[in-house]
């Protein structure tokens, strides 16, 4: 998205900008600005609002009156706008009009992991007043690897009430936040997986529940939103879009070929969840076409599936010019006036960029569109902006105008920046229990890579500036005092290593520690990667070092996508290794409290990490399942048959757990409610089996946990399950439920997880129906299996227990019978 306007290179991103976007963001400021000149009578440092109660104008409004329904006084709104002002307000940057009282308003704000800025481009945050950063949260693949939906809800939270302390405090012009990025991690390569949950469409379903849930300003379980939004939440990006800049192939004019299949029960869930469960109050459509047809301009996607089929209640925005795009680049329509009209009967509100407000006037002279279709996209758009209070008069006189600038940064905000990292962060090798290494042992320490002390690396793409960052030489500071210090290469990509310079800080000290992986020049927005090792000489490097120590080094690789470490698993001489993702502000903090010890790692990797053999694969190949025939493996942990670095959901303890699966109420599921020709093939529709019968097949797993260490610690327990008989295009295996259990040496409990057959036991068939099959499933955590059963006929087991309660009633009568036939004749007892 940033990229469609500007590329950071050099640290200068305005040199890179075309003309044509130099005037329109020339243009952008200066409706900003003459906005603020004509609307603005309030005090520069207090926040844009309409409906002032001061004025004796607004009272006449019954868009001001705060006692009607939402959709009433977007209506009368509506109805006062002239055609132009209409027009003005389909793009990101919306005009003020001032002669309501409505200042400009800025659609474009991002808060991926923290309160972000976006450079010279969107001023819908600023940090030039009291205010100067945010809390830096780990970038999502990170966090994401806590599988903990309760953490990834209370960062959300976090990041909805900096976003209000930063509105009330007078710097931002919007509370539209475009987050989160809910697409699934399908191919290594992708420069902004980084951005994401995952590759499983249940963990990335999850989080985007979670996160939105919580800056919006939802309770954890749901249900408690109301009318009122701390902040809006958009889901992006809609839909299939996990392809930057391939080899010349690029996101504007790509066109994915998915099947209905994948579409069903890979791609469209995180979506549907974000929808149906968080309740997202928007929704980005992606630069993409699939199967030809642009997302903005599908009918089928945004109405069809997401207001109609999901009851999506909100707003839809374009991409950054994914709407010129539609003619400029994919030549789908004619002209300009067709990209418009597609989108708008599409389903789709708003445009991040200029052409709706440069052709919807000559759309509707061609008679192209229709007003009622712009009338459709404001009410849209205002009932956010009303959902916001922004239509309700002073801000501090609404529900969220205590939040203040002290909730910026707050302490409470760090503590949970560095709970995130800790808990994020996985430990992939430990030979010989290396770590944690003794504080009293080790009193000089080597630290090596050009990823030790950079305090950009740590934050990521889409960030603001942090509170306070921490790099790991720093976090390693406060622990060892006598430390030396060398970056290994003069940059990331290590064009040229200093091996030679850093051998000599090697000898001598107790431990070293290597931090290496990648950073935004290697992967980010427009720019995938073309292969999966490290980059330059960062692997001659760190064997070199490696081999030159005096006992087993640390390496720890700072990296979003993942990275074929192949010769390091392997390595005797790299005794541990360490993934930190982007682990933002308190990542060196987090990372050193594991080294040392003061953190036990509990972390697992939310992505399959991958030999840089895949890299054969055509990136643009969209299909999850493998097609053996041609030596296609697949993608993602559920569907790849190939050779794994490592496997999705590993991560190693300083402790050791075991497992044990309490038995089931129940081993068979009867899904069987009414008759069906899908029975005989084997399998059965959940769209047939209706909700009722859905809710009623739900079933309790329960495991009990064990520490068995020596040392307490917090660890994800996940729950997978398998079919017995493989193949018919199935998954291998899937995830169906997760928690956190935190444990005490010694330590056991009960974690409770809940089986629903239709949702967790469904598989999509090529038209894409979700169905389940009959027969035998596996349910494993570590090494333990559970069976279950999936049964289509009827559930006779209360049927049988009735007869055999006949029995006894029998055998009673008759021996009632017998005992009064002893004492009275026969022919009296039958009269």
């Amino acid at each position: 998205m940033i990229v469609r306007y500007m590329l950071r290179i050099n640290q200068n991103p305005m040199r890179h900008l075309s003309t044509r976007k130099m005037k329109l963001l020339n243009l952008s400021l200066l409706i900003h600005l003459c906005s603020l000149l004509l609307v603005s009578t309030q005090p520069t440092n207090q926040p844009p609002f309409s409906c002032d109660s001061t004025d004796p104008l607004t009272k006449s409004y019954k868009f001001c009156k705060t006692t009607l329904p939402i959709n009433r006084r977007v209506e009368d709104l509506v109805s006062r706008l002239t055609l132009d002002e209409k027009i003005s307000q389909l793009v990101n940057t919306a005009a003020a009009i001032p002669r309501l009282g409505i200042p400009g308003y800025e659609w474009w704000s991002e808060a991926l992991h923290g309160v972000a800025f976006v450079a010279n481009i969107s001023q819908g945050i600023r940090f030039n007043g009291t205010i100067r950063s945010a809390t830096s949260f780990p970038q999502v693949i990170l966090t994401a690897a806590s599988f903990d939906p309760y953490l990834w809800y209370r960062i959300g939270q976090a990041i909805g009430i900096e976003a209000r302390g930063v509105y009330n405090a007078g710097q931002a012009r919007g509370m539209t936040f475009w987050t989160p990025n809910i697409n699934i991690f399908r191919d290594p390569r992708w420069g902004r997986g980084q951005e994401t949950p995952g590759e499983d469409p249940l963990v990335t379903g999850k989080y985007a529940v979670s996160f939105v849930r919580g800056i919006q300003g939802d309770s954890f379980e749901g249900g408690k939103l109301g009318e009122s939004l701390q902040v809006s939440a958009c889901c992006k990006h809609f839909t299939a879009y996990d392809l930057d800049n391939w080899k010349g192939i690029n996101r504007f004019v790509f066109d994915a070929n998915v099947t209905l299949q994948d579409l069903a029960d890979t791609y469209q869930p995180p979506f549907q969840s974000c929808i149906e469960k968080g309740k997202a109050s928007g929704v980005m459509c992606a630069y993409n076409r699939i199967n030809g047809v642009p997302n903005c301009a599908d009918y089928n996607l945004l109405s069809k599936t997401a207001r109609g089929q999901w009851g999506f209640n909100g707003y839809i925005t374009s991409d950054c010019d994914a709407v010129s795009i539609i003619y400029d680049e994919q030549g789908y329509v004619k002209e300009p006036e067709d990209a418009v009209a597609d989108v708008l009967t599409a389903g789709m509100d708003l445009d991040c960029g200029e052409y709706l407000k440069n052709y919807t006037g000559s759309a509707i002279e061609k008679k192209k569109v229709a007003v009622s279709d712009i009338d459709r996209a404001l009410h849209n758009l205002f009932s956010i902006r009303m959902r916001l209070g922004l239509f309700n008069g002073n801000p501090a006189k609404q529900p969220f105008g205590n939040i203040g600038s002290d909730q910026v940064c707050s302490q409470e905000h760090l503590n949970l920046a560095l709970e995130a990292a800790r808990n994020g962060i996985v430990l992939l090798k430990n030979d010989n229990s290396l770590l944690p290494l003794a504080k009293t042992e080790i009193t000089s320490l080597a630290v090596i890579g050009p990823n030790a002390n950079s305090s950009e690396t740590l934050v990521g793409n889409y960030a603001g500036p942090p509170c306070n960052p921490v790099t790991p030489l720093q976090g390693l500071q406060s622990y060892v005092k006598n430390i030396n210090y060398h970056p290994g290469c003069s940059t990331v990509n290590c064009s040229s290593d200093l091996a030679d310079e850093a051998m000599k800080i090697v000898k001598g000290t107790d431990q070293v520690v290597l931090v290496m992986g990648l950073d935004q020049t290697q992967e980010r927005e427009a720019h995938d990667r073309v292969d999966l090792v490290l980059p330059g000489h960062q692997q001659k490097l760190v064997t070199r070092i490696a081999s030159a120590a005096n006992k087993p080094v640390i390496l720890v690789l700072l990296c979003g996508g993942p990275v074929d470490i192949t010769f390091a698993k392997n390595d005797q001489n790299i005794g541990s290794i360490i993934w930190a993702g982007y682990p933002g502000e308190a990542g060196g903090r987090a990372l050193a409290e594991i080294i040392f010890g003061d953190h036990n790692p509990g972390g697992r990797l939310p992505i399959t990490w991958y030999p840089q053999n895949l890299t054969k694969i055509p990136m643009t190949d969209m299909r999850m399942r493998p097609e053996p025939s041609s030596g296609y493996p697949g993608r993602t942990y559920r569907f790849y048959q190939g050779l794994k670095v490592f496997e999705f959901g590993y991560g190693l303890s300083y402790t050791n757990y075991s497992y044990e699966f309490l038995p089931l109420t129940k081993d068979k599921v009867y899904l069987n409610n009414q008759s069906s020709d899908k029975i005989a093939l084997g399998y059965k529709s959940v769209s047939e089996m209706g909700t009722e019968l859905c809710e009623k097949s739900k079933l309790p797993v329960t495991v009990r946990v064990q520490n068995n260490g020596e040392m307490d610690g917090k660890h994800a327990v996940l729950l997978f399950v398998r079919q017995a008989k493989t193949g018919n295009e199935r998954p291998i295996k899937q995830l169906v439920g997760f928690n956190n259990v935190d444990l005490k040496a010694g330590e056991k409990a009960e974690i409770k997880l809940e089986l629903s057959p239709c949702e967790h036991l469904s598989s999509a068939e090529g038209d894409g129906q979700m169905v389940v099959d009959e027969g035998s499933y596996f349910l494993s955590i570590g090494d333990k299996e559970s069976e279950i059963t999936v049964v289509f006929s009827e559930d006779t087991s209360d049927a049988a227990t009735s007869k055999l309660m006949i029995l006894p009633r029998i055998l009673i009568f008759f021996y009632i019978y017998s005992f009064i036939h002893s004492f009275i004749p026969m022919h009296i007892v039958l009269k």
